[in-house]
C-alpha cells in the first residue's frame, strides 16, 4: 500500500530530527494511570518523531515499596523511591506527572509546581471545588506549565467533532447529552474509589467529570445551572454509584449528564451527542476511531476518522490502520510538552487547571442539588 503524503512529509515516516532535548519525567502513582501515562512517554519518543522532548523516566513514587520497584523495572524508570516528596526535590526532574489516587492530587501536584516544576494531574483535579479551586490558584501563580489530563479532548475523533462546531457546520448548538457508563460498581471491599474521604465523590467525579469537561469542550460555553439525583447502590459507602442530571449552558442550549457504574455488560461506554441548528455529531468510546455527522436532516453518517487530514494522524498510520483508547494520553502529553518547549498555551484544547477546578464545581452543583432536591447555579469563583 503506498503512504499517504501529507504536505512534504510521508504519514507514518519519520522526518527531521536532529538533536532533541530530553525532560526529566517523575510520576506519582504507578497503577492503571501510571500504566497508562508511562506507556505514552514511551511511545511519543519514537512515534512522534521528532518529538517535542525526549522524556527521560526519572523516578517513580508509590506508597508499597516492592510494587513500585517492579514498577519502575517494567515501565522503565530510573528510580522509584515511598515518598512523593523525593521527586520534588529531584533536581532531575522538571514535569512531575501525577497518576496516584484523588488524595494525592493536590499537595504534590502544588509542590511540585513551587518547586518550579511544571505538572500534569490525574482527573479529577480535587476532591471538591475547594480543593481544586486552591490547586489551581497556586499552581497557576507558580508560573509553570500545567493541565489536566482529561485525556478524552484528545480522541481524533473528538477533536474534528471540535473542528466542525468552531466552523460553523453545526449551527448554533441546541444539545448536548452524554453517558459515561461502566459496570464494575458491584466490587466488594474499601477501595478508595468508594470512599468520601478518598475520593471525594463516586461515579461523578470519576466518570461524571469527563462528561463535563467534554460539554463544555465541544459546546463551548459554561454549564450554569444543573437539576440532579445521585443514588448509591450498595450499602455502607458514603459516595454516589450514578448520578443523573440536567443541565443549561451560558449560550442557552441544555443537556443531560450520567454517570454510573452499575451498568452490566457496559466496559467503558462513554457517548455524546451535540445537536445544533444545522446538524448533529455523536459519537461512542467504544468506537473509537468513528464520528456520526448528521448535515441537516439527512440522517447520520460514518466519518472513519482515520485520514491523513484528521486530528493527529500525522504520527500514526495509513487511513484506514486504526489507533486505540492508550494513544489519547500520547497526543494529551506530546500536547504539553510542545506548550513547554515554545512557551504556548495550554489551552483551549488542553485542559489546563482552570478547567480542572471548573468542573469540579459543576460536580459540586450537582451534588448540592440531588441533596436539596432544587436547581442549582453553579457558582464559579473569580
Amino acid at each position: 500500500m503506498a503512504d499517504k503524503e501529507v504536505g512534504f512529509v510521508t504519514m507514518g515516516q519519520a522526518s527531521g530530527g536532529g538533536d532533541v532535548e530530553t525532560i526529566g519525567v517523575g510520576m506519582l502513582g504507578y497503577a492503571f494511570m501510571g500504566k497508562a501515562h508511562s506507556n505514552a512517554y514511551k511511545t511519543l519518543a519514537y512515534m512522534t518523531w521528532p518529538p517535542p522532548y525526549l522524556p527521560e523516566l526519572v523516578a517513580i513514587a508509590g506508597r508499597n515499596e516492592a510494587a513500585v520497584t517492579e514498577a519502575a523495572r517494567r515501565y522503565g524508570f530510573t528510580d522509584a523511591v515511598t515518598d512523593w516528596k523525593q521527586l520534588v526535590a529531584d533536581d532531575r526532574i522538571q514535569l512531575f506527572d501525577n497518576a496516584g489516587p484523588n488524595a494525592l492530587h493536590a499537595e504534590p501536584t502544588i509542590a511540585a509546581a513551587e518547586a518550579g516544576k511544571h505538572v500534569i494531574c490525574e482527573k479529577p483535579l480535587g476532591r471538591d471545588a475547594a480543593e481544586s479551586y486552591e490547586t489551581w490558584q497556586r499552581v497557576q501563580a507558580a508560573g509553570v506549565k500545567h493541565m489536566c489530563a482529561f485525556n478524552y479532548r484528545f480522541v481524533p475523533a473528538v477533536r474534528l467533532a471540535r473542528q466542525m462546531i468552531e466552523s460553523g457546520e453545526l449551527g448554533e448548538i441546541q444539545h448536548f447529552r452524554g453517558a459515561y457508563l461502566q459496570e464494575w460498581g458491584t466490587t466488594e471491599g474499601e477501595i478508595w474509589r468508594f470512599t468520601k474521604a478518598e475520593a471525594g465523590s463516586g461515579a461523578l467525579g470519576d466518570l461524571g467529570a469527563h462528561v463535563v469537561d467534554l460539554a463544555r469542550y465541544l459546546v463551548g460555553a459554561e454549564i450554569t445551572d444543573v437539576s440532579a439525583m445521585t443514588q448509591t447502590f450498595m450499602p455502607g459507602r458514603d459516595v454516589d454509584d450514578a448520578v443523573e442530571s440536567v443541565v443549561k449552558f451560558g449560550n442557552g442550549a441544555v443537556g443531560t449528564i450520567e454517570a454510573s457504574r452499575f451498568c452490566q455488560g457496559r466496559k467503558n461506554h462513554f457517548v455524546w451527542e451535540i445537536n445544533g441548528s444545522k446538524g448533529s455529531l455523536s459519537f461512542d468510546l467504544e468506537r473509537l476511531n468513528e464520528l456520526e455527522h448528521s448535515e441537516g436532516n439527512k440522517g447520520f453518517r460514518t466519518i472513519l476518522v482515520s485520514e491523513a487530514d484528521h486530528p493527529f494522524w500525522e504520527h500514526w498510520w495509513p487511513q484506514g490502520h486504526m489507533i486505540g483508547w492508550e494513544h489519547s494520553f500520547v497526543h494529551e502529553i506530546h500536547h504539553l510538552l510542545t506548550a513547554i518547549r515554545d512557551g504556548s498555551d495550554v489551552a483551549p484544547h488542553g485542559a489546563t487547571l482552570e478547567d480542572g477546578y471548573r468542573a469540579a464545581e459543576v460536580c459540586d452543583a450537582m451534588l448540592r442539588s440531588a441533596e436539596q432536591g432544587g436547581r442549582e447555579t453553579v457558582q464559579y469563583r473569580s
